[in-house]
């Protein structure tokens, strides 16, 4: 997924970051309005995003019947799920294409020793069962990911990419010619920049760790996504310019930064974020947005906002196409399962 991956839990902003929030002085209500859960039905569902005119979304979900996150689409309104992938093995990091007429997303799928696959999780699932205990969150950089495309009904399914080890964490290009992604076909998982038909890759950064979860900024110029280069397990948010021969680090803090994704319209970035300063505090993951800066086509850190301060995780933040609506992951449903939720947004004053 564009979200977390395999770095463990315990892994400065350029201002002041992680303050607690007590609850009576919950700061969402200055920025999100008209909350509501958006799925349900799935043991987990997340990641999700708009298609261009803002009236469906796709998302990975867990259904109950399987081990392995499959990526839905649905209407917003009015709508049930409808399955895109396969139905086996991993999924992750759907996508529409500009035009919305394609999904593009990551499936591991073709692995030809799927049932051992699938046989080794539900070992694993069974053992967590049977001892009561939680499992902690990781995700596997499965080699056998690849990056396909479909119709908006799951058809017309093309391979994009086949390279031995992960493929993933895919988007589109505003114009929709190019697709950013995550591989880690040189050694370690690092981004790269592909035709729309999966041709003419070439290789965007190489520095040692771990860099992923890309997006395209609104006028094609610059490529949001997280690294580890400064610190294993310790992720911070990073531009760089289509070209590579910019690199910005926009935090730079004792955290978790992950999960950027552009505002449509206005220069701002937001993303999931928690203080892992303190070995013997609980972090709690959290939205965070920060107003960026250009100047002589250089990008740089500005000021940075929180968003959310609720005790549950809220993570995977993005905006709707206009910009008038936030939509996240969140635990903060009934029975503490991750669902999708949406907000109508409103940027600091």
């Amino acid at each position: 997924m564009h979200g977390f991956r395999t770095f463990a839990l315990a892994a400065c902003c350029f201002v002041p970051m992680f303050s607690a929030a007590r609850a009576e002085e919950s700061i969402e209500g200055k920025f999100l309005t008209n909350v509501r859960q958006v799925t349900s039905g799935f043991a987990k569902a997340g990641e999700g995003y708009f298609s261009p005119d803002g009236k469906t979304i796709v998302y990975q979900a867990v259904p109950r019947e399987y081990l392995f996150y499959q990526i839905y689409s649905q209407p917003l309104v009015g709508g049930e799920p409808s399955l895109l992938s396969t139905g086996r093995g991993r999924t992750t990091c759907s996508y529409f294409s500009p035009d919305g007429k394609r999904v593009i997303f990551a499936s591991s799928h073709l692995d030809p020793a799927i049932d051992q696959t699938e046989a080794a999780e539900r070992k694993i699932v069974d053992q967590y069962k049977a001892s009561g205990k939680r499992r902690r969150y990781d995700w596997a950089f499965d080699p056998w990911m690849e990056i396909f495309s479909c119709d908006l009904r799951g058809g017309d399914r093309i391979q994009l990419t086949n390279e031995r080890g992960y493929d993933a964490e895919c988007a589109f290009s505003p114009d929709g010619k190019q697709i950013v992604f995550c591989s880690d076909r040189d050694g370690d998982p690092d981004l790269y920049i592909m035709d729309a038909d999966g041709s003419n890759v070439r290789q965007l950064t190489d520095m040692p760790g771990y860099d992923g979860g890309p997006f395209f900024s609104p006028d094609g110029e610059w490529i949001v996504f997280r690294s580890d280069r400064k610190q294993e397990h310790f992720l911070q948010i990073h531009a760089i310019s289509v070209d590579g021969k910019q690199d910005i680090a926009l935090t730079d803090n004792v955290g978790v930064n992950w999960a950027p994704y552009w505002h449509p319209s206005e220069p701002y970035i937001i993303w999931t974020g928690a203080d892992h300063s303190n070995p013997q505090a609980r972090p709690n993951y959290d939205l965070w947005l920060m107003k960026f800066q250009r100047a002589n086509g250089i990008l740089a850190p500005g000021p940075i906002t929180r968003v959310t301060d609720h005790p549950a995780a809220d993570v995977l933040p993005v905006f709707s196409p206009d910009g008038r609506q936030l939509m996240w992951t969140s635990n903060r449903t009934e029975d503490h399962t991750s669902q999708l939720w949406i907000a109508d947004f409103r940027l600091p004053e």
